[in-house]
């Protein structure tokens, strides 16, 4: 049937075979499947590429043509320019005839379409690629701005289509010179800047809004700015669209209404559209005595006197102009205000609206100002669709879109239907999509996708995958949402975003592996091997990272595992200790971002036990520190290569602290309780080393209990400090008790208080009155001292008793 008579049913099946297009993208061959999905594979050796050619002059009439909006039915309105465009018209010429870019800045309505439209046709042989005129709505990347530049200027084989690669794309545009005249820009910055070199032979005229973001100081173009009319002008354009003088009346409300709208032409366009529609209700327009109108619009005449409308009226006057109209181009009004202001071609309203003659109604709402011409397409002017809403025109809106899908969903099916006609209705189309519920989306996405495939405008492809994607998932179908991932997938391939491909790739395998579809899931497979081949070829192509030099100088570099270039000579590490190989060049590792490692080689001539490590760097016998100076360096046993020794001193103090603090731990929390012999006998007390504080010069042997300054022994003849004393019964040692603190020492957890004939803790240890100089705690073993109770650290200590005459010095042995 006849879709234009408004009798085809939308939910109707498409007629005729699947529509399956092959293409060439880069170095792949696709094939757009509308039943299983597309299929890609890589293109084969001996294939020859098809390389376009540019188009002649009947090929860039035919393009400019198809770049403009369409005819409509009825007579065309004139456009006419003020004397103040007709100024601006010629600079803009004699710039771009000179090879200079232009920024054309406007507030919306300004009348920048009108004056590009002027321009064009004085440009016409200016460059040899003639005027090329692009739109610019909706984009904010410079990529599908090029593929459309190069769409019009090359044309594609005629035995498959061909959309290049980013590489071949840049060879091709760089060659481009035209005069493009982009309107309704969108981006700007290092976008625009992209554009603009990526096209050195062309001279652009870029038409935005002041709210658009500027271009960067190196894009050097040219600023000329947009503005109102003036007085003179404003009334001069109201009457020509009027078609009479104005009154005095009307004279000062054009004046007034300049100054409310700063003189934009898209304001007088809509008042001299309201002046008519009051001449008409008025019956005061020429020829109108004679003829009843409202007929066709079955509404009577309004026999009363319209006013001239409020300076409101004039400054807001969709609501007014839109009451004024007919029911059919009412109904429009509706479908744009659901589509979110885009309009679809006037093809299309007899089927949306169910009115045969809805077609006409697109004319009468561009004559009255509420519509504007955008690329290929009307939409509506500025502010319109936020006028209407307020006054219910967008209450219907989710009926609308439904509406609107459903049809849409039906004709991108259709077989006779082309994807160059799917493509230019591509913003309808993605408008009743978004508005449209989950059921009616699903199916408008799945027929229009691979339309929008075929016809290479690949940004509304991807954009109504991904908006199927979300309504599939949100209706519970698994099959169309694994078809949509594959889709994204396969796109992501083609435009060498391989780890998107990869992502869109294994969820749709995932998916149709649920759903046991082998067909899809050996497609999914094959399109994912393709992006793991991609990937191995980019990861050879791409250099390997510098590796870190190795350090200068200091420590011997240690080698990661791995084969190593070669090794040296044996190097002595220590004096005493043996040698080891010395590497001298850098490592050669599995893996080029191994760093290099410095390391200190270990000591091959460590002591046997605890005390004889401690004996070199901390003496047990301290003397009194001299007056405070400056530190002095570490003593050490003299090797050979000092800055390593030192390194190494200072790696073994750091280990000895770190054992020390252990062995106290141990020896305190041990240690603190006495045991006390079970027979008969002397009763002797095992103790532990004592720990002498900071600032302290004591004898600090393990086992001894006096010190020089010791107010309980005022003659200084202490015990000796490695001897084990014989505690009587009954008797007591001085300071001994419980409220004694030892300083230095904390009582354990397990500690008893002495008190009887027991001795449980040792005398406290009173540092001398001298100047205080921080030092390390340390213990050591000096040939002089008697051997003591020597504590081992291990899992348990065991503390050990010794028994000798009370003259005689006691022997300690540690376990």
């Amino acid at each position: 049937m006849d879709r234009t008579q408004g009798q085809v049913d939308p939910a109707e099946p498409s007629s005729g075979p699947a529509r399956v297009v092959t293409l060439t993208a880069g170095d792949f061959t696709l094939t757009v499947n509308p039943v299983d999905g597309s299929e890609i594979e890589p293109l084969r050796p001996g294939a020859e590429r098809a390389r376009p050619r540019r188009r002649d002059s009947a090929g860039r009439a035919a393009r400019d043509t198809a770049a403009r909006p369409p005819v409509l039915p009825g007579a065309p309105a004139s456009a006419r320019l003020t004397p103040a465009r007709e100024e601006e018209r010629a600079r803009l010429v004699r710039l771009l005839s000179h090879g200079r870019s232009v920024r054309l800045t406007g507030p919306s309505g300004s009348g920048r379409s009108g004056l590009l439209d002027a321009v064009a046709a004085d440009c016409a042989g200016i460059a040899p690629d003639g005027v090329v005129r692009l739109s610019g709505y909706g984009q904010q990347q410079p990529g599908e701005l090029l593929h459309a530049l190069y769409a019009a200027v090359y044309e594609a084989p005629d035995e498959r289509p061909l959309r290049p690669d980013r590489e071949e794309l840049l060879a091709r545009v760089r060659e481009i010179g035209a005069v493009v005249l982009l309107d309704d820009l969108e981006m700007g910055g290092a976008a625009l800047d992209e554009l603009l070199r990526a096209t050195p032979e062309c001279a652009y005229l870029l038409a935005a809004t002041p709210d658009t973001k500027a271009p960067s100081d190196a894009s050097h173009l040219e600023e000329v700015f947009l503005g109102g009319l003036g007085r003179a002008e404003a009334v001069e354009f109201l009457e020509a669209g009027v078609g009479r003088a104005l009154t005095e009346e009307e004279t000062a409300w054009a004046g007034d209404l300049r100054f409310a709208s700063e003189g934009l032409p898209l304001r007088f366009v809509q008042a001299a559209a309201l002046l008519r529609q009051r001449d008409e209700l008025n019956g005061t327009r020429g020829g109108d005595e004679d003829e009843e109108p409202g007929v066709f619009e079955e509404r009577p005449r309004d026999a009363a006197f319209v006013p001239l409308p409020t300076l409101a009226e004039g400054a807001a006057p969709a609501e007014l102009l839109a009451s004024r109209v007919s029911e059919s181009a009412r109904a429009v009004l509706r479908i744009a205000c659901a589509l979110g202001g885009e309009l679809p071609h006037h093809a299309h309203l007899p089927a949306l609206v169910g009115d045969t003659h809805a077609d006409a109604a697109v004319a009468e709402l561009l004559g009255c100002g509420l519509l504007t011409p955008v690329g290929t397409r009307y939409r509506l002017a500025s502010g319109v669709a936020r006028q209407l809403e307020e006054v219910g025109y967008g209450d219907p809106a989710a009926e609308e879109a439904r509406t609107a899908a459903r049809h849409y969903a039906w004709w991108t099916g259709h077989a006779s239907v082309t994807p160059e006609r799917v493509a230019a209705e591509a913003d309808a189309v993605l408008a009743a999509l978004a508005g449209a519920d989950v059921v009616a989306a699903v199916l408008l996405a799945r027929t229009a996708a691979p339309a929008f495939a075929a016809s290479l405008h690949w940004e509304a492809w991807e954009r109504v995958l991904r908006s199927g994607a979300e309504a599939a998932r949100k209706a519970g179908e698994v099959a169309e949402q694994a078809y949509f991932h594959h889709e994204l997938g396969v796109l992501a391939l083609c435009e060498g975003r391989l780890e998107r491909a990869r992502a869109e790739l294994e969820a749709s395998i995932g998916l149709k592996g649920a759903l046991a579809d082998k067909r899809g899931t050996v497609a999914g497979r094959r399109a994912l091997a393709l992006v793991t081949d991609r990937e191995a070829a980019g990861a050879a192509a791409v250099s390997p990272p510098l590796r870190l030099a190795p350090p200068v100088g200091g420590a011997v570099a240690l080698a990661a595992p791995g084969p190593v270039a070669a090794l040296g000579p044996a190097v002595p590490v220590a004096a005493t200790g043996p040698t080891v190989p010395v590497a001298l060049a850098a490592p050669v590792g599995p893996r080029a971002s191994e760093a290099v490692t410095a390391v200190v080689p270990a000591r091959r001539d460590a002591p046997a036990n605890l005390a004889e490590v401690f004996a070199e760097p901390f003496p047990m016998s301290l003397k009194p520190s001299p007056a405070p100076a400056l530190a002095p360096p570490v003593a050490a046993r003299p090797v050979a290569g000092s800055r390593k020794r030192t390194v190494l001193l200072a790696a073994a103090g750091a280990l000895t602290v770190a054992a020390l603090g252990t062995v106290v731990a141990l020896a305190v929390g041990s240690g603190d309780e006495e045991t006390t012999p079970a027979g008969p006998g002397p009763k002797v007390s095992s103790t532990t080393p004592d720990v002498p504080a900071a600032g302290t010069d004591t004898a600090g042997e393990p086992g001894g209990n006096d010190s020089a300054g010791d107010p309980a022994d005022p003659a200084g003849a202490g015990a000796d400090s490695g001897a084990v004393t014989e505690a009587e019964p009954g008797a007591t040692t001085p300071g001994e008790g419980a409220d004694a603190p030892t300083p230095g020492v904390s009582r354990g957890a397990g500690a008893k208080p002495s008190g009887g004939g027991t001795p449980s803790r040792k005398p406290p240890v009173v540092p001398p009155k001298t100047s205080p100089v921080a030092s390390p705690p340390t213990t050591s073993t000096s040939p002089s001292s008697s051997p003591s109770a020597s504590v081992t650290p291990t899992a348990t200590p065991t503390p050990t008793t010794s028994v000798s005459p009370p003259t005689a010095t006691g022997t300690g042995t540690g376990t």
